[in-house]
């Protein structure tokens, strides 16, 4: 049967006019609500207000609009059936043949800060959730549609047979109950926390874990491949709000992302929102293998690069200012895969223009903060669930442990060289001098191995640097080691059973020492 009559009524109004002008011009009757009655009028769309069909007007503040036999009666009642017939036409049942619905932000007004409970209840949507269900369990006969990326295929259909097709009415309808249960999860959560007596706040502030995580992830971006080239990729971003940090990146040049590219890119975008100063930051497999903070960005990739050049080779680069043409000409020096940034100068988008295979992408506003969401990681069976890594250490919450204090310019330089310790991969051992990173000891399963291997890895003489380590010395070798490079300071949570020969250790060396009390283990 032809679409006769379609109830129209959205928040979100993309292409919503075009679409229903098409509607019209097949002299299909448009039902509709508020705000969306008002826009199509005023495009020249002939419409008719719900209270006029229904017989009731909008009552309760606007919670009541939809919630009508006429209107469920005419989405659920069964073409087919004779008996459902029979009741629609008693009752002055008309069929509503298409619903066109989606729903308040519930999600987005949620992340707002400072909201009151009435505030966040007033945006749970009842009735367009109610009639995208009844549309969708009568898809034999209605058409649901909730995503304006549908537009074009549901008009064209009609315009061309009068009606979907039943295969585009099924998968709709399938959308419309993925949409409405991520959309209830979201509810859920949040009326979990208010249960809890903590108010409302989001996910990254709360203190404890929720009982329930409910994710619904769309497939944003296929990728290249995966960690290796047999194996498929894509990125997923959240349902229901807007795509932020990489995921939301403009990519201004080069071949298509891998897996391998945005997991680096992350782990680089991570590091430069440590620092306030002009910083560079690059990685390799995950890991920093040069790292700066200076007064301008090109001495900062100087710096970055000079700790380990050979493993910079193939990196990903990130920095925490745009890239001017200076950097430029002297990072074009170098074969890198990525390079994010909050923006590029003209001249710097000219020089890395000849290298057609380097990505560039430019960060949106924000794009700088630290990841506050929940973090995930599968395991057989489950998922591990984590707050992320916020902690921050305090000037009064550093505690001296050693005879001799550190000096002002070995505390400055253990607090920039602590920052990059808490991304490198456990156990982690960098050593650092005047802002920048001098040998970087990542993923080693022995602590004192991480040290040799930052000593061994160190292009330049490390007389004079200070040392920190994301975790505790279980054994004073590590501190010996160190010292024997010729670190003068070292900076370490504390917390081993044989701190006392540790810091012992460090007073026979004439090292400075200073717990931090926070560990900051990478896995």
């Amino acid at each position: 049967m032809a679409v006769q009559r379609a109830l129209i009524s959205v928040f979100d109004k993309t292409g919503i006019v075009e679409f229903a002008k098409r509607l019209a011009a097949r002299k299909i009757e448009i039902l509709s609500t508020g705000g969306t009655a008002k826009l199509l009028r005023e495009a020249g769309i002939a419409v008719r207000d719900v209270s006029d069909f229904t017989g009731w007007p909008e009552m309760l503040g606007g919670r009541v609009k939809t919630l009508h036999p006429k209107v469920h009666g005419g989405l659920l009642f069964r073409r087919g059936l004779a008996e459902d017939q029979k009741q629609a036409a008693e009752h002055g049942i008309a069929p509503i043949d298409l619903v066109v619905v989606n729903l308040y932000p519930f999600e987005a007004t949620a992340a707002k800060s400072g909201l009151t409970a009435g505030e966040l209840v007033e945006n749970i949507d009842i009735g367009g959730p109610t009639m995208l269900r009844s549309a969708a369990k009568n898809f034999e006969s209605v058409t649901v549609v909730t995503d304006p990326a549908d537009f074009e295929r549901v008009a064209s259909e009609i315009e061309s047979a009068g009606d979907t097709t039943l295969a585009t009415r099924l998968g709709l309808a399938g959308k419309v109950f993925a949409t409405t249960s991520r959309y209830d999860g979201v509810i859920t959560t949040e009326l979990e926390r208010l249960s809890a007596g903590t108010g409302h706040v989001t996910l990254e502030a709360k203190p404890a874990l929720p009982e329930r995580v409910r994710i619904a992830l769309g497939r944003q971006q296929e990728l290249r491949y995966g960690e290796n080239p047999h194996q498929a990729a894509a990125l997923y971003v959240p349902e229901g709000r807007a795509p932020e940090g990489l995921a939301a990146a403009k990519q201004l040049q080069g071949k298509e992302l891998s897996y391998n590219n945005l997991v680096d890119l992350e782990a680089a975008r991570s590091l430069a929102t440590e620092f306030k100063n002009p910083a560079a930051v690059i990685i390799k497999h995950n890991n920093p293998c040069g790292t700066a903070e200076q007064e301008s960005l090109l001495d900062a990739y100087l710096k970055a690069l000079a700790c380990d050049p050979v493993s910079a080779f193939g990196g990903v680069l990130a920095f925490n200012r745009a890239v001017d043409a200076a950097t430029a000409e002297e990072v074009a020096k170098l074969f890198v895969e990525c390079i994010a940034a909050p923006g590029f100068a003209d001249r710097a988008r000219e020089i890395f223009a000849a290298k057609k295979n380097l990505r560039l992408l430019e960060l949106p506003a924000g794009g700088l903060e630290p990841e506050r969401q929940l973090q995930l990681k599968r395991i057989l069976g489950g998922m591990l669930v984590q707050q992320p890594d916020l902690g921050e250490i305090q000037e009064h919450e550093l505690r001296t442990v050693t005879k001799r204090a550190p000096t002002a310019q070995e505390m400055h330089t253990m607090r920039f060289a602590w920052k990059v310790s808490k991304h490198v991969k456990s156990n982690a051992i960098v050593f650092a001098k005047d802002g920048a990173t001098m040998g970087v000891g990542a993923g080693q399963m022995s602590r004192v191995d991480s040290v040799k291997l930052a000593v061994m890895k160190a292009q330049s003489s490390l007389a004079g640097t200070v040392v920190a380590s994301d975790a505790f010395f279980p054994f004073p070798d590590g501190v010996e080691e160190a010292a024997k490079a010729g670190a003068t300071a070292v900076i370490q949570p504390g917390g081993s059973l044989r701190d006392a020969d540790v810091i012992a250790t460090a007073d026979r060396l004439g090292l400075a020492m200073v717990f931090t009390g926070m560990r900051h283990f990478l896995h």
